[in-house]
């Protein structure tokens, strides 16, 4: 755990805020296909499990203040996916890669059976193939704002280097943290969570500062983001769920096309206010759904799909 972590804490954060990033986790690697892949862990191993997948260009920290509200109850791990945070770089990227790396990673935590994997954005896309290239290391899916369909115009890897930037290297840390963003952007923001997540992104470089990930990772989608989960989707047989952002990229036409595609017995459910990046604007809301549907998977038997 990082002993400065007061450093990462805003002044004016809220008192659970401030409980959430004091809860004690721990920093580990497992190495995968080559590369070494970091993933924080909270609560005691040999209990069930719940796994965090952070979005495209983000990071395990993206979910810090939301993941140790569980660890009371579940062994806790949210993981830099490679070309992440604090993992290695690879030459290339895929989906099927990523899902491995979250497969790896449960399996190193010393989780008792197969998770619940929890993904934002591109993070759900990986949980989606998780999930249906890996049908028995897998307990549960609960998707936020991952919208899996045919746009209407394609956005390629070219594109998402174009939206997150070109990289470069800031003089100081101020300057660096000055130019935080995230892609898309919406209107709110907690202000003591970009706090955390932003110094969490960074790290020193010759020069000065950068981000952590990789720009080459957009590599791994060669037409369409948001269709690169489509194939697997209908192939998905474990619990699932859709949190779809009320002002997020989840369009009510996208997730009624996901309800379809899922044999129409997964829940769609809308998360109020909240922007694509809901731990950003709306955690405890978030947090609430995501305990909801644990709590319902718990005491109900799943409706069998066509």
């Amino acid at each position: 755990m990082v002993a400065d972590v007061d450093e990462l804490i805003d002044p004016d954060a809220p008192g659970w805020f401030r409980r959430a990033l004091h809860t004690p986790f721990f920093d580990e690697v497992v190495e995968v296909n080559g590369a070494k892949i970091h993933y924080l862990a909270w609560g005691e191993p040999a209990r069930r499990g719940l796994v965090f997948v952070h979005g495209g260009a983000a990071h395990a920290h993206w979910w810090t203040h939301m993941a140790a509200a569980y660890a009371r109850q579940y062994r806790v791990v949210a993981l830099d996916l490679s070309g992440h945070g604090d993992s290695d770089h690879r030459d290339a990227y895929s989906l099927e890669q990523w899902a491995a790396e979250v497969v790896a990673v449960a399996a190193d935590a010393g989780i008792d059976g197969p998770p619940v994997v929890v993904g934002h954005s591109m993070g759900g896309f990986v949980s989606i193939a998780t999930a249906a290239l890996h049908a028995d290391a897998v307990d549960g899916v609960i998707v936020v704002d991952s919208p899996v369909a045919v746009p209407d115009h394609e956005v390629g890897a070219a594109q998402a280097k174009q939206a997150f930037g070109v990289p470069r290297v800031y003089p100081t840390l101020d300057d660096a943290l000055a130019r935080f963003r995230t892609v898309p952007p919406q209107e709110h923001y907690l202000p003591y969570v970009m706090h955390h997540v932003a110094r969490r992104s960074l790290h020193e470089v010759d020069g000065g500062w950068s981000w952590k990930f990789d720009h080459n990772l957009f590599n791994a989608f060669t037409s369409s983001i948001r269709a690169v989960a489509l194939p697997y989707l209908p192939q998905v047989r474990c619990r699932f769920a859709l949190l779809r952002a009320e002002f997020g990229l989840v369009t009510p036409d996208i997730g009624e096309s996901m309800y379809e595609m899922l044999g129409r017995s997964a829940p769609v459910v809308e998360i109020p206010e909240a922007g694509h990046h809901g731990m950003l604007d709306q955690p405890l809301v978030l947090t609430t759904a995501i305990r909801t549907l644990l709590a319902d998977w718990d005491h109900s038997t799943p409706q069998r799909r066509a």
